[in-house]
Formats: C-alpha cells, sequence, structure tokens
C-alpha cells in the first residue's frame, strides 16, 4: 500500500479528528518503518523529516525499468556484463556527500499541478530538475553480479531508486532497484516498529509514545 493509504487505515483506528501524518513516504513496493505522527505530534514533522534514514537496498545490473523499480517490465542491456567489485566499489564513492540527484520520472513529485508518476503514465515526457541531497554513506554489503546488495545512510528527499538508476548508468550496465527495506529513521528502528495486525489486536494507543525512543 501506499504511505497515504497506512496513514488512512490507522486513522480510523484512533478517536475522530484526531490528527495523523507521517515523516517521510516509503515507495509502495517498499518495506520497513513509516513514522507516524498523531495529534501534538505532527507539529514535530519537519524535524523528524531531517532525520537520517537507514535503508538495505537490493540492485540488479543489466537491466533497467521505467519505474527504476520491480513494479515496470524489467528491460535488459544488450552486451552488459560483470563490471568487478573493484569498479562497483569505485563508482559507489561518487554517490556519497552531497550529491545533484534528479528523482524518479514516476514519483510523487508535482509538475503543474500534477504528480509526476499520472504525467508519466499518461506517456508524457518530463524532465524534473535535479536537486541537493545528502548521502552520508553507502556501505556494499554483498555483490555477485548481477546482484548487489547496500546498506544507504541518507538524508530527507533522497531517492533510492535514483541511486540504482544512476549507478547502473555510471558502470554502463543499467540499473534498478529489486527490493527496499528502511531500517530506520533517526533513533527509530526496526525494534521499535507495530504492523497492521498488530495495532489492530493490541489497539493503536498501546504503541504510541510521546519521548524518542533510547
Amino acid at each position: 500500500m501506499t504511505s497515504a493509504c497506512a496513514v488512512g487505515v490507522v486513522k480510523r483506528m484512533l478517536p475522530r479528528r484526531t490528527k495523523i501524518g507521517h515523516a517521510g513516504t516509503l515507495d509502495p513496493f517498499a518495506t520497513g518503518i513509516l513514522l507516524l505522527l498523531v495529534g501534538s505530534a505532527t507539529r514535530q514533522c519537519e524535524r523528524l523529516m531531517d532525520q537520517p534514514k537507514h535503508y538495505l537496498a537490493t540492485v540488479k545490473l543489466g537491466a533497467y525499468t521505467a519505474t527504476d523499480d520491480p513494479e515496470a517490465p524489467e528491460q535488459p542491456i544488450a552486451g552488459a556484463g560483470d563490471p568487478g567489485i573493484h569498479a562497483i566499489n569505485s563508482a559507489l564513492t561518487e554517490f556519497v556527500g552531497t550529491i545533484e540527484q534528479i528523482p524518479p520520472d514516476f514519483s510523487a513529485l508535482k509538475v503543474g499541478g500534477l504528480r509526476a508518476y499520472q504525467l508519466a503514465r499518461q506517456g508524457e515526457s518530463i524532465r524534473l530538475a535535479s536537486r541537493k541531497v545528502m548521502i552520508h554513506s553507502i556501505e556494499n554489503l554483498h555483490y555477485l553480479w548481477p546482484t548487489l546488495q547496500l546498506k544507504i545512510i541518507c538524508g530527507r528527499g533522497t531517492y533510492i531508486r535514483s541511486i540504482a538508476r544512476d549507478l547502473g548508468k555510471r558502470l554502463g550496465t543499467g540499473g534498478y532497484l529489486t527490493s527496499l527495506r528502511r531500517s530506520a529513521i533517526g533513533p527509530y528502528t526496526i525494534s521499535h516498529a507495530a504492523t497492521l495486525d498488530m495495532l489492530r489486536t493490541d489497539r493503536v494507543q498501546t504503541y504510541l509514545t510521546q519521548a524518542e525512543p533510547s
């Protein structure tokens, strides 16, 4: 489901007119932490959005998709071959620090009042402007052609799909995300998380907290 849908599900578990939002969209195909803000906590949105986000990402080289993720058909790159671990590690260093990044065409950013993904689905040509994002670190966890597993810590507004796409371009192999898991937002980790089924079973109020976890 989308992040907005998840917010809607939880909103129906709360008393009427309770304020609720989230601190950072998670792509529908992704898993992991979606930080929901309830009541007065909605005023903390900007501060929490600025917290570093931790991701575990799996990139497939040798192909691409229109959406830069598994939600569109894979398009193999003819003649693409294993660039080797040294070339990959060297290329990854170019994505650390403050970098210019172009968001995916299939993103929720607005273009002329419409979401970019709406225009892309209509077959319209989109030219999204690049923007500066902060990548704190990228760690190569495992590589076996064509699959690369990465741990990425980044700032707000970063598209991990764009990193996969741009890394594939840099290596000349193409690349897209096959899986993505957000494992932490600042001090909030998977160990603090609750599934929607847990919220339904135990009542959402059981999981509300007014303080950041230690």
